[in-house]
């Protein structure tokens, strides 16, 4: 399966402590993005390597549930998972202090898409990098 991956980044008016609490708190996430309808847990963790949870997403017209486990979680630093449904991969949110009082947040992913999705990949690529900058743009307004 073709791998694809996307990078965005942006920086946020606040410390990396105060970007990991709203980042930590997982059910959240649907809050600034645009892309996340609901957010179910599968596991009774819900912080910390090993949570898992379903994510109903949307993106246009498409509709999915990616399944997500957490493989990493750095305080203050990283958070990275595994996607496990239709869409592949891994993902991975990095926290880097910029200057004394904000961090550069970036948002990694490498998804395989499934052989009928394939055609449409290249053009998935530049949709999701899109989605993704705006969901960067919301999380920003909430420092």
């Amino acid at each position: 399966m073709p791998v694809r991956h996307i990078r965005v980044a942006t920086v946020l008016p606040a410390p990396p402590h105060e970007v990991w609490e709203r980042l930590r708190d997982i059910a959240s996430h649907v809050d600034w993005m645009a892309d996340a309808d609901a957010i179910r847990f599968t596991t009774e963790r819900r912080e910390g390597v090993g949570t898992a949870f379903e994510c109903d997403t949307k993106v246009g017209p498409l509709r999915m549930t990616d399944k997500m486990q957490v493989t990493a979680w750095v305080p203050d630093r990283e958070m990275a998972i595994r996607h496990t449904g239709v869409v592949a991969g891994r993902g991975r949110f990095l926290l880097e202090p910029f200057g004394a009082r904000h961090t550069t947040f970036t948002w990694d992913e490498e998804l395989a898409f499934p052989r009928w999705m394939r055609p449409a990949a290249p053009v998935a690529r530049r949709v999701l990098a899109w989605v993704w900058r705006r969901n960067l743009r919301r999380l920003r307004a909430l420092f």
